[in-house]
């Protein structure tokens, strides 16, 4: 079979109504991200998009109803984990440190209470089943 998807484009994490100050502290200035100018037809829908390194993005989008992920969230990469690690601790960022995946990584909260992991390098892809 052809493989249909060519990659992945974004991600979107779930916020309330008015998080836009929040998520650019928190992505914007904490993460380093820039903020991206939302396309005209979604800004009135409010949230926040974000530029990630490698041309991907982070969306922030508000959801009626909002309730913090605790399970599903976007994996971040970095090149050094223990000065992310440095950079949260001197910003009052608690996470929780682990391995168990096989990679060095952290978990955290966005101020919304959603659920992020920051990954040192990338976790291994290997095919479950080799291509034909």
């Amino acid at each position: 079979m052809t493989t249909l998807i060519s990659g992945l484009d974004h991600v979107q994490v779930e916020a309330p109504a008015g998080c836009e100050t929040d998520a650019q502290a928190f992505f914007g200035a904490f993460l380093g991200l820039p903020e991206l100018l939302k396309p005209e037809a979604l800004r009135a829908r409010g949230g926040a998009w974000f530029a990630l390194p490698d041309g991907r993005q982070l969306h922030v989008g508000v959801t009626p109803g909002f309730m913090p992920r605790e399970k599903g969230h976007p994996a971040l990469r970095c090149r050094d984990l223990a000065a992310f690690r440095a950079h949260c601790e001197a910003h009052g960022v608690p996470y929780r440190a682990d391995a168990e995946a096989g990679v060095p990584r952290v978990f955290l909260r966005d101020p919304f209470g959603n659920r992020l992991e920051v990954v040192e390098g990338a976790h291994e892809s290997v095919l479950l089943t080799p291509a034909p």
